[in-house]
């Protein structure tokens, strides 16, 4: 009789390649797996009785913003377990061009002050992925961990957070610290062409950096520059990268945002699906939900970031300033998204804002009204109270829309997590698997359940070069998820975010048990993941 640490009886198996399940045991040793016939003469240190369950790949969530949080004070731990308790075994970080790596010595002190507002702490910037790893590695954590490598965190390092061309030699600069990031284990590249700096920088720049990643065999990953009234001469762009560059193309949380862009997934999805049959390597990611995340201060217009968060403050401390960020609003800034002009304040309620919890699950409009105070006005108050660091929620898409996404045979899951603490953070975090299949799937039947697993596991580690995970079988990594197809549901809200789950059972990583009975157990053997 054979004998393992882990044994998984009675399960019904789904692999992560779309095959429909089928009953088989599966077996853990030494963190990695062998699939048994069911039933079959074998034994184990610990037995989990998987009878009328799923057992599929651990998920593998391609879009975080979770670089950091295992960083921070320890007393945060609700918000650190969020990932793992919904089955989610690998995170990818890095993501809309804002890392913690790279970053130059002389520069490391003038980039603290992004990092907080981007991940709601000081949790430091690190020269390269290998600085990163270490710091990880210090601070045990359930699951594992893969980043991408910020475009915009390397122009901040590089140029700073100014708004003009880089010279030849500040991008050889970037390409350079690109470029041993990769040697050294990152994913690939990210961009974010919405944020500040990276909003500042030309197509070409981004072509010469993407053809870095090229060489690397790893992908170029794009928030676009506009998922709004513009997103299809944005894809285009980023189609153009793609195919100047060299670089495999994912395209993050793709969506058709903002009133004067819904139902355009009409016309993007058979867009990427005509490049695709042409042999183009494009891929995306898709969340669940109708609402996004993201910083207050994006929904100011790109020249008012320009200099970085002091001179920010500058600006909204000015009554001339404020107006013309008003004009900039109402009238639009060419090349620049616009989410407020979009959308309206209506639409961007206040997530988190801790000097001033009375504003948050509030929108700036009813904020303004309650105040009897233009918008734009109480948007300036609120950052300059809070030294720049809010984060809002914006209900800004159309439900046909996401579950056109959704269904697209390219599409993989993404939480789009920005896991800040306090306040109250988007459900997504702590939702977005458990509701694909419990919403999507099994209410909705918009999904079958193998191509829903698959999209979160097989199609995800075959984009990020995730070799022998994402998938079921003999000698691939022990991450696994076991869950009730019948029970599996998001338990967060926009009321309360961090509600766990249920049905989630069980959640092996490495061949450890970190999740029983939907409870951690304390087990941490996730790793820093070098590609």
């Amino acid at each position: 009789m054979s004998r393992f640490d882990l044994l998984i009886r009675g399960g019904l198996v789904f692999d992560g390649t779309g095959r429909p399940g089928r009953e088989a045991d599966v077996a853990a040793d030494g963190g990695r797996l062998t699939v048994l016939p069911p039933g079959a003469a074998a034994d184990a240190a610990e037995v989990i009785d998987a009878r009328g369950r799923a057992v599929a790949p651990g998920f593998i969530d391609v879009h975080t913003h979770s670089d950091g949080v295992a960083l921070l004070r320890q007393d945060d731990r609700e918000l650190v377990r969020a990932a793992v308790i919904q089955g989610v075994t690998t995170e990818i970080s890095g993501n809309c061009g804002s890392g913690l790596f790279p970053a130059l010595s002389e520069r490391v002190d003038a980039m603290r002050a992004d990092t907080r507002v981007t991940f709601g702490g000081d949790v430091g910037m690190y020269q390269d992925f290998t600085g990163f790893a270490e710091a990880h590695a210090r601070v045990p954590r359930a699951n594992h961990l893969a980043s991408l490598v910020g475009h915009g965190t390397l122009r901040s390092g590089v140029l700073g957070p100014v708004d003009r061309p880089a010279t030849p030699t500040e991008l050889a600069a970037m390409c350079d610290l690109l470029d041993r990031a990769l040697s050294q284990g990152a994913a690939g590249l990210s961009t974010g062409l919405i944020y500040t700096p990276g909003t500042y920088a030309s197509t070409d720049e981004v072509v010469a950096l993407a053809a870095v990643a090229a060489r690397h065999g790893k992908p170029y990953v794009t928030h676009l520059r506009d998922e709004m009234s513009r997103v299809e001469e944005a894809l285009e762009e980023a189609v153009e990268i793609a195919r100047r560059s060299g670089a495999p193309l994912h395209v993050s949380h793709h969506k058709t945002a903002g009133r004067y862009a819904w139902g355009r997934t009409e016309r993007t999805l058979p867009r990427i699906a005509e490049l695709r049959a042409g042999g183009m390597d494009v891929t995306c990611d898709v969340y669940p939900y109708t609402a996004g995340s993201t910083a207050l201060a994006a929904m100011l217009p790109p020249w008012a970031n320009d200099g970085g968060l002091a001179a920010l403050t500058r600006r909204l401390g000015s009554p001339e300033e404020r107006d013309r960020m008003r004009r900039a609003i109402a009238e639009g800034v060419p090349g620049w998204e616009n989410t407020v002009g979009n959308g309206g304040w209506d639409r961007i309620s206040v997530a988190c804002a801790p000097r001033n919890p009375q504003t948050e699950g509030r929108t700036i409009a009813e904020l303004a009204a309650a105040a009897a105070a233009d918008p734009l006005d109480v948007v300036a108050e609120l950052l300059l109270s809070e030294g720049g660091e809010v984060t809002i929620i914006s209900h800004s898409m159309i439900e046909d829309d996401v579950r056109r996404v959704l269904a697209a045979p390219y599409a993989m899951i993404g939480s789009d997590g920005v896991p800040k603490p306090g306040g109250r953070p988007h459900p997504r975090w702590a939702g977005t698997f458990p509701r694909v299949l419990g919403h999507y799937v099994r209410e909705l039947g918009l999904l079958t359940l193998e191509s829903a697993v698959h999209k979160m596991t097989g199609m995800a580690a075959a984009r990020f070069g995730l070799a022998g995970r994402g998938v079921i079988r003999d000698g691939a990594h022990a991450d696994l998820v076991v869950f009730d197809p019948d029970t599996v549901a998001d338990g967060a809200t926009f009321t309360d975010p961090l509600l766990p789950p249920s049905g989630v059972e069980a959640v092996v990583v490495g061949g450890s048990v970190v999740v029983r009975e939907g409870v951690e157990t304390g087990a941490r053997p996730g790793t820093v993941l070098a590609l």
